[in-house]
């Protein structure tokens, strides 16, 4: 068990707190794997990180191109391919997405499963350690075409240096954009990627544009993209309430299971009174 853990990425000081109710989430539900915070800005509190259990490591981004830079900075990748879904928050620094390719330098593991640092685990799991390179879930939270794209947010990865290096060479070409930055890569360098169910990476939006899709009783992790539950008075705070809830919750440390239930409940009763 030693040599397999979970991973996040710290890329800013903005996220410091969702790693560390990420961490306080996977404690909630027995989690018996470890959580690496990998750091790639020198002012993240690392304290709070350690404190909260988490292992840190500090990692260097890759070395990239100036025009690779140019075309994925926050200006030129919203410019050429903005994010009209919803509302990125202005500490999302797209470029920095890259750095948790850095994973595959953790050659110390067996396994690791990413999760992204806006991701609250409401299920075990850590059976997912048991599953190959490279699993991901869907990108589901506006229309089923959605189940032919991956979401970056949690997908599981065998450390490799020379897979890293690799990774560098098909990332870094002449001329070449990923539109989603980290997930537009993953999907091209694993074209024949193993999907798992949506449950284990629920995004957010899912729950606002296919409610049908989302089982309470089901799903294992929510994946807040776009706007975050740490942030204050966003656009879509009031129809997102339920789940930003939840988040709060966890990190005060109260628990959530009894609410769960009860939002279980209520949606088996909405089903029932439906037919």
């Amino acid at each position: 068990m030693s040599r397999c853990a979970f991973v996040t990425l710290v890329n800013s000081p903005d996220y410091v707190i969702g790693a560390v109710v990420l961490k306080r989430s996977l404690e909630r539900v027995g989690s018996v794997y470890p959580l690496i915070a990998m750091v790639a800005a020198e002012c993240v509190d690392t304290e709070h990180l350690e404190s909260s259990g988490c292992l840190v490591r500090e990692i260097s981004p890759p070395d990239l191109s100036e025009a690779f830079i140019l075309r994925h900075g926050r200006e030129g990748l919203h410019r050429c391919a903005p994010f009209d879904k919803g509302e990125k928050p202005q500490f999302h620094i797209p470029l920095n997405n890259f750095s948790k390719l850095a994973l595959w330098r953790l050659e110390e593991y067996d396994k690791l499963v990413f999760l992204d640092a806006d991701i609250l685990v409401l299920r075990n799991i850590d059976h997912l350690m048991e599953y190959p390179e490279f699993c991901a879930a869907p990108n589901l939270y506006e229309g089923l075409d959605g189940f032919a794209r991956m979401n970056s947010g949690l997908f599981t990865a065998v450390p490799c240096e020379s897979t890293y290096q690799k990774m560098l060479k098909f990332l870094d070409r002449p001329g070449v954009f990923w539109r989603r930055t980290d997930q537009t890569f993953l999907q091209a360098f694993f074209p024949r990627w193993h999907g798992i169910p949506y449950i284990y990476n629920a995004l957010q939006y899912l729950y606002l544009n296919l409610p049908q899709l989302w089982l309470w009783s089901s799903i294992h992790v929510i994946h807040y993209q776009y706007e975050k539950p740490w942030q204050k008075d966003h656009a879509k705070a009031e129809q997102l309430r339920p789940l930003i809830e939840l988040w709060w919750a966890v990190k005060q440390g109260r628990d959530i299971s009894l609410r769960i239930e009860q939002f279980a409940r209520e949606q088996r009763q909405s089903s029932d009174g439906s037919l």
